[in-house]
């Protein structure tokens, strides 16, 4: 799955990878959390844009955001099948821009963060899915989700689950919705090869949204985790309560 990623390449090298017309400015970012807004890469008359979209996908037909479960990932094997992404697969395919997300390990009974890159360090673009939700008073919220698929053996230690990413080479096809048939696209919708990605541990700093900053790429190392555990406080201890007898007040019970 994908629940945290990262984009730390240059504005200017993104807009060159992905070949988007607008030109933003935008710092990089270490630690991104879903409901936050990110940047999306979208075909609209034959150009590529640049649009800003809330990660947490709601579909169109949501009268109440509040009562829809946060949908932050859609799974490649059902998403022609799912009322809320049947037809995004087939009219609303865009890419995310990132250069690394972060995966957690149950190591000694504690949940470790790992960040996981290409191998040779470039920007890659997630398989994502779009949709703008109007609500009942005119407002409008472009959202997005991050495909997954099973992960390749490599990928498979660290969770069941990845990101589909895609490669610059074929961009063009899976931004390309004019056909109304996702039947090419979806043969993009694969695990990584082995060796493609990479992965090294880092400090739990990022468990905490609102951390983010270079020092959340670190590698691990024993210092770092020994000041961890240090922080770490220990399990207060619950003294055993004394038994009360229970004295029937007349009302009645129903446990």
């Amino acid at each position: 799955m994908c629940g945290r990623f990262v984009i730390t390449s240059p504005p200017a090298a993104l807009r060159q990878i992905f070949g988007y017309e607008e030109q933003p400015n935008f710092p990089p970012r270490h630690n991104i959390a879903p409901t936050q807004p990110i940047p999306v890469v979208l075909l609209d008359r034959d150009k590529r844009h640049y649009r800003l979209m809330r990660w947490a996908f709601m579909p169109a037909w949501v009268k109440d955001p509040r009562s829809f479960t946060l949908v932050i990932n859609a799974r490649s094997e059902s998403v022609r099948e799912k009322p809320a992404f049947k037809n995004a697969i087939r009219r609303r395919r865009v890419l995310v821009p990132a250069d690394g997300y972060y995966e957690w390990q149950v190591i000694d009974g504690r949940k470790r963060p790992f960040f996981i890159h290409r191998s040779d360090r470039a920007p890659f673009g997630f398989a994502a899915l779009a949709e703008t939700w109007m609500g009942p008073n005119g407002e409008e919220v472009d959202t997005v989700a991050i495909v997954t698929t099973a992960a390749n053996p490599a990928l498979s230690v660290l969770h069941h689950r990845v990101p589909v990413t895609i490669r610059p080479d074929d961009f063009s096809l899976w931004l390309d919705c004019r056909s109304d048939d996702p039947t090419d696209a979806m043969r993009l919708m694969v695990a990584p090869d082995d060796g493609e990605f990479a992965w090294y541990e880092v400090s739990t700093r990022v468990n905490a949204v609102a951390n983010d900053d270079e020092q959340l790429l670190l590698p691990m190392t024993e210092e770092m985790r020994a000041a961890e555990d240090a922080q770490r406080k220990p399990a207060k201890k619950v003294a055993p309560r004394k038994a009360t007898p229970v004295v029937d007040d007349g009302q009645g019970s129903l446990f």
